[in-house]
């Protein structure tokens, strides 16, 4: 409790109260005489009145400076409690409602003259949270055009990579397919960006993009330079040969066709599968299970299985989806492959949406070299997250890794709960919407133009998508719909890297997976030495 008022002003309100009490009793009137009652009365009466405003004028005039104290809370500070109260943005239900079970469609709500979605004026009393390292990309996927501004033609020019197109005008979104109708890389995308739309009302800004949903990065650096900037076109991976602007994968609101479930429900089960078998009581391999047929270097790496006359210390199983869905995915639930010490990371025809359940094991990850990255990969960082394996030695260092870990538990620990801690602190939805909310924000500025809504376009809104789907996907939209808006400012954009900055971080990864081949060069030089001897 704190007193802002000062001595002087106490012994002001005691003499005005003494006063009062000596007016109330009679006490101020004139020695020796004596007044009729009612004329006593009325007099009391006229004096207590007018000392009450006396004592108002005053109270009211100091009010400024008067705090909490015995006597309770003072005017000015209730009415900023009220303000702040008043103030302070509630979040409020999002709700989807079908028309009825049979219809074919649902046409999207809002009228077409409704007033834009309203964005939360925030008071927050401290500064949102600095969002995790790997936003800073967000700078460098951008940097191709941070000098010229995006263009209208340099939009269209990305129409020839394009899945879909979509514009996004007052929270209304419009898309206009390519190719992929109704496959979940499209719905899915289509609704997290529904859901950062209504978990963020009034923030996303009107913007046009170019969306490229396949698996292989496509935009070229070496085909564009500063006089004729490549075109824009949003992927889920890129390489250091394409300039592609990276977002979050579709998977992250659940994969029907492979029964994985949406990110937030899939994380709590992971959590929960970690904490089944602790770390030391796992067994002591390298884990992957896939389909094996998906890139030549899953091929390569069935190689490195186990046979009578050789271990490398993994333990390779094909996963085959057709039969998988037939008994019911009982074999290939994500949560319950956190069994082995070690995992396997492996790219498919590109990136493969696997990486982050594969890392959020609490085992180290053996890390197989890509040339592919999504937006969050950019976070990690061999040595503490994950344990590189050269593409072109896998088995070699497969086995290394594994015997090392066996032989270093504690080290090997470390890295597990790195990687897993990462996935479920880093990673998690709030900031996976933040990343897509920045990433928009920041390519939205670039836009030298008015985005419109060209003809042939077709409004999308949660209903639409929705109310007409199969069973099982409206149960994966539903399961990853967000309830509520969301009332706090999202996390705040870190600045971009300096050269010098970007620099040390290449070179410091670069000098992780050094060191780590290395060592394994010398135990396998060693291991020859031994067989020679």
């Amino acid at each position: 409790m704190h007193h802002n008022s000062s001595p002087l002003r106490e012994q002001h309100m005691k003499t005005m109260n003494a006063q009062m009490s000596r007016l109330w009793n009679g006490e101020e009137e004139s020695k020796g005489r004596s007044a009729p009652a009612s004329t006593t009365a009325a007099v009391k009466l006229v004096i207590a009145v007018f000392v009450a405003l006396v004592v108002l004028v005053f109270v009211i005039s100091n009010s400024a400076t008067f705090g909490w104290s015995e006597q309770g809370l003072d005017p000015q500070s209730l009415n900023t409690q009220i303000s702040k109260a008043q103030s302070k943005p509630q979040p409020k239900p999002i709700t989807l409602s079908c028309p009825n079970h049979t219809a074919a469609s649902a046409v999207c709500q809002r009228s077409p003259n409704a007033a834009a979605p309203t964005p939360l004026h925030l008071t927050a009393t401290q500064p949102s949270p600095t969002c995790p390292e790997y936003f800073r990309w967000i700078h460098e996927d951008l940097r191709p055009w941070k000098s010229t501004g995006i263009t209208k033609e340099m939009v269209q020019r990305a129409r020839k990579f394009a899945t879909f197109h979509m514009v996004v005008l007052d929270g209304r979104v419009y898309v206009q397919e390519y190719f992929g109708h109704s496959l979940s890389r499209n719905v899915f995308t289509f609704w997290g960006i529904l859901q950062l739309i209504s978990r963020y009302p009034g923030r996303v800004p009107d913007f046009e993009l170019i969306f490229n949903c396949m698996d292989m990065p496509s935009v070229k650096s070496t085909d564009y330079n500063s006089s004729a900037p490549p075109p824009p076109l949003f992927h889920y991976c890129k390489d250091d040969q394409t300039v592609d602007i990276l977002f979050p994968d579709w998977s992250f609101w659940g994969w029907p066709e492979t029964n994985i479930k949406p990110w937030v429900p899939l994380m709590k089960e992971m959590k929960e599968g970690n904490a089944e078998v602790e770390w030391a009581e796992r067994e002591p391999y390298a884990y992957w299970k896939g389909s094996p047929f998906m890139g030549g270097s899953r091929q390569d790496l069935v190689k490195c299985n186990v046979t009578k006359e050789r271990d490398w210390n993994a333990r390779i199983y094909a996963q085959d989806w057709n039969n998988e869905a037939k008994q019911g995915y009982q074999r290939s639930n994500l949560a319950r492959q956190c069994y082995h010490r070690y995992r396997i990371y492996v790219e498919g025809l590109a990136w493969s949406v696997s990486q982050k359940y594969i890392m959020a094991c609490n085992s180290p990850t053996l890390f197989v070299d890509t040339r592919f990255v999504e937006f969050f990969q950019r976070g990690l960082m061999p040595g503490r997250h994950y344990w590189p394996i050269a593409a072109d030695n896998k088995c070699r260092g497969i086995k290394f890794a594994v015997d090392w870990g066996n032989a270093h538990q504690e080290e090997a620990q470390a890295m597990g709960k790195a990687s897993g801690d990462f996935f479920q602190q880093e990673v998690k939805m709030d900031h996976v919407y933040d990343y897509m909310l920045h990433a928009l924000i920041e390519y939205a500025k670039l836009l030298k133009y008015k985005p419109t809504v060209p003809e042939g376009f077709t409004e999308i809104c949660m209903e639409s998508l929705a109310c007409s789907a199969s069973e099982k996907t409206k149960s994966f939209l539903l399961e990853s719909m967000e309830k509520w808006t969301h009332d706090a400012a999202p996390c705040t954009l870190p600045p971009p890297f300096t050269p010098e900055e970007l620099h040390q971080v290449l070179e410091r990864r670069a000098n992780a997976v050094k060191q780590v081949e290395m060592w394994e060069q010398k135990a396998w030089e060693q291991e020859q030495g031994n067989k020679s001897t």
